[in-house]
């Protein structure tokens, strides 16, 4: 069997929980993971990103097929 093609592409929209859930129910999508980007402060805790003073942002990493979902679909998400 023929393993599927995957890509994958980071958002940033807020507070990622809510955003990774969303992300999670569309049909195309394999996997998604929580995390954060930019900043200043070297592997910062939620906490220390939820005062607002790391730089960070909280991003999804979205795992998906590209046969079932586009990228520009996934952008409307």
């Amino acid at each position: 069997m023929a393993q599927k093609r995957t890509e994958k592409a980071t958002f940033g929209a807020g507070c990622f929980w809510g955003v990774e859930e969303t992300f999670r129910r569309v049909p195309g999508v394999v996997d998604t993971a929580v995390g954060f980007m930019g900043g200043t402060l070297e592997n910062p805790t939620y906490r220390d990103v939820c005062t607002g003073r790391t730089g960070h942002a909280e991003v999804v990493q979205v795992t998906y097929d590209p046969d079932e979902v586009s990228y520009r679909d996934l952008l409307t998400v």
